[in-house]
């Protein structure tokens, strides 16, 4: 995957007041379909020190920070490493994918140890995350009928898919959707314009291939090789590397 991530993102992440484990591009950028005037985001985590966690007064577990920068909106949200491991040993999506997105702004070396236990984290349960993904944006795209929520359903149906059957994750809707014959012509104009016009005869083949993608999306789950809950080996690597750090 090859984007253009702006020279001042990994100013923008470091603006944050902690020190940071790794800052990653999110939203459209990741999911190979960033139009000229999408949003960056960028999604991070942190380390508070110890006097804020051990003490009365608690470090923030999420920062959120916006503006415009080069005539750019931007979308910064970082969390805790406590609060990030415990989402992480969830079944959330979402954040395993801020964890493993190629688009790197900032690294560390507690990055590749997080990104080293992550496969022992993922289960079939992650399919939950998708599906429910799934419908929020199908239910915001048959209320705007815009193109973002619609290829929002598409990625994270076939995100979903692609991840029980290998293991692997993969974000980028150009190389999940190969075999949807429409899906270029829906990036291409996603990518034109952040509100562009929906391309004709599209509609209905939507209608016919969410309500499948989600089917197939069960059968994977059913059918997969993935563990039903996370490796209690990579469960208690990650609740050492969390104490290691705090006292560290």
């Amino acid at each position: 995957m090859t984007i253009d991530v702006p020279q001042w993102a990994a100013d923008a992440a470091h603006e944050l007041p902690y020190p940071l484990i790794f800052c990653t591009v999110s939203g459209a950028h990741l999911y190979g379909f960033a139009s000229v005037d999408s949003d960056l985001d960028l999604r991070a985590s942190h380390v508070l020190p110890a006097d804020e966690v051990v003490g009365l007064r608690h470090g923030p577990e999420t920062l959120q920070r916006g503006g415009v920068r080069d005539g750019v909106e931007l979308d910064v949200v970082s969390h805790d490493l406590l609060k990030f491991a415990k989402l992480l040993n969830s079944r959330n999506g979402y954040v395993l994918e801020q964890l493993l997105s190629p688009l790197v702004v900032v690294t560390s070396p507690l990055h590749a140890a997080l990104k080293e236990l992550a496969a022992g984290l993922i289960t079939r349960n992650h399919t939950y995350h998708y599906i429910g993904f799934s419908h929020s944006q199908e239910k915001l795209y048959a209320k705007t009928g815009e193109l973002k929520p619609a290829l929002y359903t598409l990625r994270v149906l076939l995100t979903g898919i692609h991840l029980m059957r290998t293991g692997q994750l993969e974000t980028d809707l150009g190389v999940l959707g190969t075999e949807l014959p429409y899906v270029p012509d829906l990036i291409a104009a996603k990518r034109s314009a952040e509100h562009g016009p929906f391309p004709a005869g599209v509609a209905a083949r939507l209608a016919a291939d969410i309500p499948r993608l989600r089917a197939e999306l069960e059968a994977a789950r059913d059918a997969s090789s993935l563990r039903d809950r996370p490796s209690e080996e990579s469960v208690s690597a990650l609740h050492d590397l969390i104490v290691r750090t705090r006292l560290g």
